[in-house]
């Protein structure tokens, strides 16, 4: 879908594009039709801030060039196109972790979900099991993300606090369910209950909205 919004967009800036007439006043040069272009810039900057996320460099420097003085509208129409050229090719290119994390929210969410099925079957520890796996693969890919060492689960939880991106009372939570997942991976049943499970299994969807 987000694919098919790139093609679309590329083929509306063609419309506008094609509107293009030269204007003489306090800057001679060539403009476009301004509400086509101011419409293109909205749906633009929309799918920016999904694909690439506001704080992007994409994002901030399509925002930053429309306030650009000294130029025909179509020359600066010109320049966010070339940055909306930039995005769409790291898009396609699988280079924008937006998207990747994106598509990885939906496959925990989607584990998180078997794991709620296990739960209602009444198989608690494997319950545990599967959301300890979506829990430690998550900080993999944070360490990753932050060129930290991927190493185990309480080491990376340490090094990620540390690097402040998360604070320490979320590091205090990632112990208490990674102490879960260890005691159902050892088939210690009895260090936990279905509620201490189901609780998890919560605070990890909440933490995954967090991050991802």
């Amino acid at each position: 879908m987000l694919t098919k919004r790139f093609a679309e967009l590329h083929d509306q800036f063609l419309v506008v594009e094609a509107t293009k007439a030269y204007r003489s006043g306090s800057f001679d040069g060539d403009y476009v039709d301004d509400e086509l272009l101011i419409a293109w810039r909205v749906k633009v900057k929309n799918l920016l801030g999904r694909v690439c996320g506001e704080q992007s460099v994409h994002y901030r420097t399509f925002h930053e060039i429309q306030a650009t003085g000294w130029s025909t509208n179509y020359q600066i129409g010109k320049r966010q196109k070339a940055v909306f050229d930039a995005a769409r090719e790291d898009f396609e290119g699988g280079y924008l972790s937006s998207v990747r994390n994106l598509v990885q929210a939906e496959l925990f969410e989607s584990e998180l979900e078997q794991a709620r099925e296990l739960l209602a079957g009444g198989y608690v520890t494997a319950a545990a099991v599967v959301a300890g796996v979506v829990l430690e693969t998550t900080l993999r890919q944070m360490c990753r993300d932050a060129d930290l060492p991927v190493a185990k689960l309480d080491k990376m939880n340490a090094d990620l606090a540390k690097a402040d991106r998360y604070n320490l009372l979320m590091q205090k939570r990632i112990t208490a369910l990674a102490d879960i997942r260890n005691s159902a991976a050892h088939g210690n049943v009895g260090a936990f209950s279905r509620a201490d499970v189901e609780d998890m299994i919560t605070q990890i969807e909440s933490f995954l909205a967090q991050t991802l």
